[in-house]
C-alpha cells in the first residue's frame, strides 16, 4: 500500500487540503517584520478560517 500514489496527502497549501496562503500576508506570516494577525503567523487559512 506504500506505493499507492493516492495514499499521500497532497502538500499544505492545495486546494486539496483546502488550505490557501493569508490573503493578508500572501503566506509569508509577516507583515512588517510582525506575525500576521490574519492567520496568527501561519501564513495559510484553512477554508478561509484565520488562524491556520
Amino acid at each position: 500500500m506504500a506505493d499507492d500514489p493516492q495514499a499521500t496527502s497532497p502538500p499544505p497549501g492545495t486546494p486539496a487540503t483546502g488550505e490557501t496562503p493569508c490573503p493578508d500576508c500572501q503566506g509569508k506570516a509577516r507583515i512588517g517584520g510582525q506575525p500576521c494577525r490574519a492567520c496568527g503567523g501561519g501564513g495559510i487559512v484553512i477554508q478561509g478560517v484565520a488562524g491556520g
